[in-house]
């Protein structure tokens, strides 16, 4: 990277400030890396940001000085990248989003030609190459002449990528009352194509991108302002339109955990539920509960859609997700979709004949209590005095709860989650046990409690 600085890959590829954390010369650094490795076609999307067309184009000039082809998309949701870097056959995707991050950030994310997250050692050799300063190799092998390479606009991305997922997934919705809010992000084109194309009574929110007002206000983060008065569903998607959550015809939000467990039924009552389901350990109790009494096997991994999409691939699982509504649909999808999942519950209300609100009752969420403890060193949730307290958490909770306590990956933090089916029961032990964890936490370092609790 520029002056010896290095682009560091987390769970969700590189984010940082845009401008400042991440500048174009580190786009440059990265799109020339990819290049390098990959060679090219390089296909490229990206959000409603101020800064993603700065970075993006910085990435395909970085790209194209390294010989590739760039097939520029322009804004388009990640898995609308994910779903074309095949079909227009890319060596390497990339993505130029902060998914539902405030708008000053932004990230840069690649992705296989088969439209899944890099292994870790890609990334690593990314990493690397891009950190090699002007006398490295990967500088000294430009082309000239007729070996740069060219980047070229993609006319119809948006439709492209919507006729794509129609036809293989086209609910019969004529009628239906729907509100789709489409964060003022990547979705902002092509969900309002795709559900037009279903013949519903639509009505669109969040679709007016100034470059500023990504998630702001609005979208999955804010789903809770949805009004869906009127409507028989409401779709909240996030920045890059990876996720989505819904809201029924009686106002009500149904979480990731919810919309998967709605699928998961449905594919079970169809015989299509191939090697069961893959979710997250936040996923809520209830879920839990409500795959054992289905009698529906699952898988759980770390948070992060990562490890979800590796171990669906290892079960060869039908489906997968994260309580905050990326959901991957292995039928339709390869990677996370937010058009994908609305449109496959959108499927099941129909052929169900259902409301939401009834479909929803799959599960029972049980009420949830989440504290962060600050700390400067978070190998003290391994601590005596810690296990110590989760252990009577454990025996308070009996089998009508559960407790969760782990170390943040990207904060100097420790999460204590609790979930019981009595909401004053779990406040309490989440409280005592937190206050534990920041009883250990050395005299002479500062110390925060805080929490949100979620019904």
């Amino acid at each position: 990277m520029v002056e010896g600085q290095r682009s560091q890959f987390g769970t969700d590829g590189v984010r940082g400030v845009a401008n400042e954390g991440l500048k174009p010369e580190d786009a440059l650094s990265l799109g020339l890396a990819a290049a390098s490795l990959f060679g090219g076609p390089l296909v490229l999307g990206r959000d409603t940001r101020l800064s993603s067309g700065m970075l993006s184009a910085a990435l395909a000039a970085g790209a194209a000085s390294g010989g590739a082809r760039v097939l520029d998309l322009g804004v388009l949701p990640t898995p609308g990248v994910a779903t074309l870097a095949g079909r227009l056959g890319a060596s390497v995707a990339a993505v130029v989003s902060a998914s539902h991050n405030p708008y000053p950030d932004n990230g840069i994310k690649f992705l296989s030609r088969e439209g899944r997250k890099l292994p870790d050692a890609h990334e690593s050799e990314i990493e690397r190459l891009a950190g090699e300063d002007s006398a490295s190799s990967v500088s000294s092998v430009r082309p000239t002449g007729s070996g740069v390479g060219e980047v070229e606009s993609v006319p119809d991305a948006a439709w492209l990528y919507a006729k794509t997922v129609l036809s293989c997934l086209r609910p019969r919705a004529e009628g239906m009352k729907v509100l789709l809010d489409c964060a003022n992000g990547a979705a902002y084109e092509v969900a309002p194509l795709a559900f037009g194309e279903l013949g519903v009574e639509l009505s669109v929110v969040g679709d007016a991108p100034t470059g500023t007002n990504i998630n702001e206000g609005v979208g999955s983060t804010h789903v809770e302002k949805l009004d869906a008065t009127g409507h028989d569903v409401a779709f909240a998607f996030d920045g890059d339109a990876d996720r989505v959550l819904a809201v029924d015809e009686k106002g009500r939000v149904v979480d990731g955990d919810r919309i998967i467990a709605v699928l998961a039924r449905d594919l079970l009552d169809r015989d299509a539920l191939k090697g069961g389901v893959v979710v997250t350990v936040m996923s809520n109790l209830g879920f839990f509960k409500a795959m054992d009494g289905l009698g529906i096997p699952y898988e759980v991994t770390p948070v992060g859609d990562r490890h979800v999409a590796e171990a669906m691939i290892r079960q060869g699982a039908a489906l997968g997700g994260e309580q905050s509504g990326h959901v991957i649909f292995s039928e339709y999808a390869t990677t996370g979709d937010g058009l994908v999942t609305a449109l496959a519950l959108l499927d099941v209300m129909t052929r169900s004949g259902k409301p939401l609100s009834e479909l929803a009752q799959v599960m029972e969420v049980y009420p949830q209590t989440l504290i962060n403890v600050r700390v400067e060193d978070r190998s003290i949730a391994s601590s005596a005095v810690v296990k110590e307290s989760v252990g009577w958490a454990e025996r308070r909770l009996g089998s009508e709860g559960r407790i969760l306590l782990r170390p943040s990956g990207t904060e100097p933090l420790v999460r204590v989650m609790v979930e019981h089916e009595d909401e004053a029961v779990c406040r309490e032990v989440c409280e005592e046990v937190a206050s534990a964890v920041a009883s250990v936490v050395s005299s002479s370092s500062p110390r925060s409690v805080s929490g949100v609790r979620v019904s």
